[in-house]
């Protein structure tokens, strides 16, 4: 499982291991991952990770465009940036160079009810300290 803290929102999400076996490898090799959290800007309610151009050693891999909300992507670059993506509502994953399709490696099972609280504390109050760990 993975551990989720973003200020006092406390989520745990399930490693899709089966779905995306290089993604989560890839994610466990970031772990413990301490970031900040804004709100997207293309892709509709959700919110995300930065991180440039790190290379992160994968490529698509159970890749889509539309999360449903708790379905945590890790995009590994290419046409934009790499990134993480924590969608908490309706989403369509996009960058300002269009349409993008990042790697679905992990679900939220336990404080999905917290997901738009998430998203408006983003919108509303900026950048959320967040962290990432495994149990």
């Amino acid at each position: 499982m993975l551990e989720i803290a973003a200020g006092d929102l406390r989520f745990a999400a399930r490693l899709e291991e089966g779905l995306a076996p290089a993604t989560v490898a890839a994610l466990r090799r970031l772990l413990p991952l301490e970031s900040r959290v804004i709100h997207a800007r293309w892709s509709g309610e959700a919110t995300w990770i930065p991180f440039g151009e790190l290379d992160v050693g994968i490529g698509p891999e159970n890749a889509t465009a539309y999360p449903s909300p708790g379905e945590l992507l890790l995009y590994p670059g290419g046409v934009s940036e790499t990134e993480l993506l924590f969608p908490y509502g309706h989403c369509a994953f996009a960058s300002k160079a269009g349409r993008l399709a990042g790697n679905y490696f992990a679900t939220v099972v336990e404080g999905a009810e917290l997901l738009p609280e998430l998203g408006r504390r983003c919108l509303w109050e900026g950048a959320q300290p967040i962290r990432f760990d495994e149990r």
